[in-house]
């Protein structure tokens, strides 16, 4: 008898199957006639309720985008002192529930979701059964990425039993597409259908030596199985134009969606180049600069975004990703110019 849990999901696929047809990202693009527009939210601080997702996205959803990501944000650590005045370590999650939040997406706005998998804090198995529960649901598309170290970290380290580059975690689901588990006694195991995602950067990976080195490895991860990149933010959209040049030189000819964040905070001159490793453009800085307060700094980074999405847009960009980072009213300004 299959458990109460399987059983529930399976209900949940087969509504979601019912209220809407459930497309694949690179169906979407493949169908798209013009340039589509796609949004990345994170999830809520844990103890938080899924209605901060909705207030997040209500006032994006009527601009129709065909696929959301949810970011995943793995454990933390923290020391805590004991009665004996000796340190303990325990494990925080600060915002849990990607999946979760994937499937109260779907149910409520009928749209795809793209769930953020990563290689950090999971062993081979765990990350297995996350990846079942997903295709129980019908979320069928994934961002497949290694992730970032946790805070105490200097260099990333793999989970003990995980995987340490996201080239191995793209191996691990084209396997599970082709019917191949961990367990390989299993019988008559059901193939999963699952579109890859992957990260690239224009202005390289911070680890990577240089950029030829980063697009080596990039092009591992299309031939292990992923079917499209999705660029992590920039400023100058020369660093795109280039970077799509060099990947198509490069037999790389996926669809390379750009990823956009408006600078909405004097701190973002700082934090931006710090966190992302990038690289902004003197004009922007000095528009920043000059602006009296944070309403006036929204309204720079509006109007940046709106250039550059123009931009993109006749250069041929199959769609524009907006990193949210849980702020949506810049987001929408930014939308209202091309609805």
């Amino acid at each position: 008898m299959p458990s109460e849990k399987i059983c529930q999901l399976m209900k949940l696929k087969d509504g979601f199957d019912q209220i809407f047809k459930k497309m694949k990202v690179t169906d979407h693009l493949k169908k798209a006639k013009e340039t589509l527009f796609s949004y990345e939210i994170l999830p809520p601080l844990k103890g938080a309720s899924i209605q901060s997702i909705y207030d997040t996205l209500d006032p994006l959803i009527e601009f129709n985008p065909p696929f959301i990501d949810v970011t995943y944000h793995r454990e933390e650590y923290v020391y805590e002192n004991r009665k004996d005045g000796l340190l303990e370590k325990k494990s925080v999650r600060k915002r849990p529930g990607t999946v979760g939040i994937c499937a109260a997406i779907m149910n409520k706005y009928n749209v795809d979701t793209v769930p953020h998998i990563i290689c950090g804090g999971f062993t081979e198995e765990e990350t297995e059964n996350a990846l079942i529960d997903l295709d129980f649901l019908g979320i069928d598309n994934l961002l497949v990425l290694r992730g970032d170290p946790i805070k105490s970290e200097t260099y990333f380290t793999a989970e003990k039993g995980g995987h340490k580059y996201a080239s191995d975690l793209i191996k691990q689901v084209d396997g599970l597409n082709k019917g191949i588990y961990l367990d390989e006694n299993l019988k008559n195991s059901s193939n999963t259908n699952f579109c890859m995602g992957v990260a690239g950067y224009p202005e390289k990976h911070f680890e990577s030596p240089n950029l030829n080195s980063d697009l080596h490895f990039l092009k591992k991860k299309i031939e292990y199985g992923a079917e499209y990149i999705v660029t992590q933010m920039f400023f100058d959209n020369q660093k795109y134009f280039d970077f799509v040049k060099l990947c198509r030189e490069n037999d790389i000819n996926v669809p390379i969606i750009p990823g956009l964040k408006p600078i909405s905070t004097s701190k973002h001159l700082n934090v931006l180049p710090h966190r992302f490793h990038l690289n902004l453009p003197t004009d922007l800085v000095n528009e920043v600069l000059k602006c009296k307060d944070r309403d006036d700094i929204r309204q720079v980074g509006v109007e940046w975004a709106v250039q550059q999405t123009k931009e993109l847009i006749e250069f041929g960009a199959p769609c524009i990703h907006f990193y949210t980072m849980g702020n949506t009213d810049n987001i929408t300004k930014i939308m209202s110019n091309f609805s």
